[in-house]
């Protein structure tokens, strides 16, 4: 199965897009729209944040206004689900809920959602206690989730699941827990979808070092078994590395994930700097922002 790429890059975050959106002002949401799915995306991620209010609204208007110049699917990306729903209401291709979580005041309302419009959604392993500690706390949240999508009659082909990617400035250990998790769940339950938010692992990084963590990070995880990651549509290095054209990178990366010596005497300086991010990401490097002058 090819990598699927969801671009994240349609964020009410965005200083440009966010008022927009408040605005509903069109031009700038559709010539965002129409640069991810030229950038060869396979879903445009909606990302309205929690809008608490008129997200409904705002959800419907944006639906609708990229429909108008694209029709790659869309990822619906909000925690209001009154928003999400307004959203599949008006999708015209099948849209993915982003997402649905193991929280009691969630699941319920976001698994009947996902049947009621034959909609997949991203099951989010977070529980009423929050985040997962370790990747046994992962693994028991994922069989609890395939245990209620079963349960209410849904097919597991239809969920994601998403480990929860975090930033490496925070926690390594949570950083190294979704690898180990991903080779795991493959044994759990072969075959089944999984997602998350790369750009999370370099959150608070200075942006022109962002790169240089989430291209070895995501090849450790579909070395590993994800399926799919949300990542920056036009970051053409990354959509290379998972898209298998950039074999020798990709070896590299998997050799020192795999704990073999490298001898860096022959690489470039761009390999020796993905080669020291791999071991930041995997802590035998210890993460500052001086990483790569180590």
């Amino acid at each position: 199965m090819a990598f699927i790429r969801i671009g994240e890059n349609l964020n009410v975050m965005s200083k440009v897009l966010g008022p927009a959106m408040k605005e509903r002002n069109a031009k700038p949401i559709q010539e965002m729209a129409v640069r991810e799915t030229e950038a060869g995306v396979d879903y445009i991620e909606v990302n309205i944040g929690p809008a608490k209010k008129a997200g409904a609204e705002m959800m419907e208007w944006l639906v609708k206004t990229i429909q108008e110049v694209t029709d790659t699917p869309l990822s619906l990306d909000t925690t209001n689900m009154e928003a999400t729903e307004a959203g599949l209401k008006v999708a015209k291709n099948p849209p993915l809920i982003n997402s649905v979580s193991l929280q009691t005041s969630r699941i319920d309302k976001g698994l009947q959602m996902a049947k009621q419009y034959d909609a997949d959604f991203i099951a989010l392993l977070w529980s009423d206690g929050g985040m997962p500690r370790d990747v046994n706390e992962r693994a028991m949240h994922a069989v609890d989730f395939i245990q209620k999508v079963t349960d209410i009659g849904l097919s597991t082909d239809k969920m994601w699941i998403d480990p929860i990617l975090s930033p490496i400035s925070v926690e390594i250990n949570q950083v190294k827990a979704c690898v180990e998790f991903m080779g795991m769940l493959k044994d759990i339950a072969p075959g089944i979808k999984s997602t998350g938010g790369l750009s999370n692992v370099s959150n608070g990084v200075p942006d022109e070092l962002r790169t240089y963590l989430n291209i070895p990070y995501v090849i450790m995880l579909i070395k590993n078994g994800l399926t799919s990651a949300i990542v920056d549509a036009f970051d053409k290095n990354l959509t290379e590395a998972v898209h298998g054209r950039n074999d020798s990178l990709v070896r590299l990366i998997s050799k020192v994930a795999d704990g073999e010596k490298v001898d860096t005497s022959s690489l470039s300086d761009l390999e020796i700097k993905y080669v020291k991010s791999a071991k930041v990401l995997m802590g035998e490097i210890l993460f500052s922002n001086a990483w790569l002058e180590v």
